[in-house]
């Protein structure tokens, strides 16, 4: 925790034209948490719909939006009216890191994306003045403690590609793993293995696009606690795989 005298003083070295990097060098404080105080200060405009005009790909757009709602933030340029998108992705799966780059390249209206390697992941970041529009879901603090929802034009993308939405959120918040259990079968002891997916987010509202998606699909779930939904019925798993799949 930081006093408001050590996060006044860390913004105004940013105001003056510092970069994150060296303010982070010279104050001991982390490049997250300075972006995290500008976000807060200085919440970013609402623009809807998109100034850039609609997304040209809609399923990059379903994909990157479930990656975003996930695992991505918007924040301003301190020195310009640009805005930088990153999405945290972690190092232990590069594929999940290229297709995130991939949909960035796609949505971006200049085409541009970089990496910045982190402890334990990678930041996909790309610069551009209209992140805002097309992500109007932004705004200060962490998602869970605001209202989330889609808007129109937003969410028409979602029922038109319902699946490259539910792959970008178990991309980023969820994932498919293995349970065992054991029986009893003519008196021996067997141990049995099914394949499950889990989504995880502490946003009811992101829950609940999840679950729409789901339904959407013909998707079974169930709601394991305030946080957690669960997919293990055999068919619906089968549908996942076929259309999901695990992160690599």
């Amino acid at each position: 925790m930081y006093d408001l005298r050590t996060r006044k003083r860390a913004l105004a070295l940013v105001a003056q034209g510092r970069s994150l990097n060296s303010v982070s060098r010279e104050t001991g404080i982390s490049r997250a948490a300075i972006r995290s105080w500008q976000e807060r200060l200085e919440p970013l405009p609402r623009l809807t719909p998109p100034d850039a005009g609609p997304p040209a790909d809609e399923c990059a757009y379903a994909y990157l939006l479930g990656l975003y709602l996930g695992d991505g933030c918007i924040s301003g340029h301190p020195r310009s009216t640009g805005y930088y998108l990153r999405i945290a992705c972690a190092n232990s799966w590069p594929g999940l890191i290229d297709a995130c780059e991939i949909a960035m390249r796609a949505i971006n209206p200049t085409g541009c994306a970089s990496r910045t390697q982190a402890q334990g992941y990678v930041s996909v970041v790309s610069y551009s003045r209209h992140w805002p529009s097309l992500f109007p879901q932004h705004g200060p603090g962490v998602k869970h403690e605001r209202r989330i929802a889609l808007e129109p034009w937003q969410q028409a993308i979602v029922d038109a590609h319902p699946w490259e939405f539910i792959r970008g959120l178990i991309h980023s918040d969820g994932c498919r793993i293995t349970n065992w259990t054991t029986r009893i079968v003519g008196g021996r002891r067997k141990r049995y293995e099914y394949p499950r997916y889990f989504f995880t987010n502490l946003s009811a509202d992101i829950i609940h696009l999840f679950t729409t998606a789901l339904d959407h699909v013909g998707v079974e779930w169930k709601q394991a606690n305030a946080r957690n939904i669960s997919i293990a019925r055999k068919a619906s798993v089968t549908l996942m795989d076929a259309h999901v799949g695990p992160k690599y």
